[in-house]
């Protein structure tokens, strides 16, 4: 990194305007590098062009304003003052999604600092590990589902899966419970949490075996991304 600083370097001064289009270079190559990994790792559903296009617009921004705040306390209050009123227009609903963003400062805060050689180890490394925790699947467990079971008036008492739950899941609790059917029969609601080798349809079928074979179903409340 020491050679490329001294590409940038006139009269033993550094020129401000060369060095900041070389922070921002650096941030915008770096910031790609994080968005294909974003791209390649990426497991939900809503996939969004625009929230890719965030980090990087966010990585080279920040490497600016890294240039205008070092050395100015005063500058620095001020504009982050005035970041604190800036708000997404949209929640962002995935922890992971939050991660990039940080990451993508990060290095747009280390680039406007001229730690280019930081900035690129902290890129490496962080891809390396974002996508190992994605590919071995690191801490991966049971979503919550949510489960209805409709039961016979004559077969209503809330015991009746106890057995069932011992042996599938994790955890469970009853949410509801209601009437159906012109009162002759019972829906039950549960949040269940399945043990880890448990198949929804050895479930469901030993659920029917005890509620005279009517309707059960289940459903993700949350989707991994």
């Amino acid at each position: 990194m020491d050679i490329i600083n001294q590409l940038f370097i006139i009269n033993g001064n550094e020129s401000t305007i060369f060095m900041s289009l070389l922070a921002m270079a650096i941030a915008t190559i770096l910031s790609l590098v994080i968005t294909k990994l974003y791209q390649i790792t990426f497991t939900g559903e809503r996939y969004s062009q625009n929230f890719v296009h965030t980090i990087i617009i966010m990585s080279v921004v920040v490497s600016v304003v890294m240039n205008v705040v070092s050395g100015n306390a005063g500058v620095a209050f001020g504009l982050f003052a005035v970041f604190s009123l800036i708000r997404f227009r949209s929640a962002v609903t995935d922890a992971k999604d939050i991660a990039y963003i940080f990451f993508g400062l990060s290095v747009g805060m280390t680039s406007g600092l001229y730690q280019f050689d930081l900035a690129i180890v902290l890129t490496v490394f962080a891809c390396i590990l974002f996508y190992l925790l994605y590919k071995f699947q690191y801490g991966k467990g049971k979503d919550t589902q949510v489960l209805k079971v409709t039961v016979p008036e004559n077969l209503n008492h809330e015991n009746l899966l106890d057995d069932v739950f011992q042996t599938f899941t994790i955890s469970h609790s009853l949410r509801q419970v209601e009437t159906t059917n012109l009162g002759t029969m019972i829906l039950y609601t549960y949040a269940i949490r399945c043990k880890e080798h448990t198949k929804d349809k050895e479930l469901l079928d030993r659920i029917r075996e005890k509620n005279a074979n009517l309707k059960v179903s289940l459903t993700y409340m949350d989707n991994d991304r």
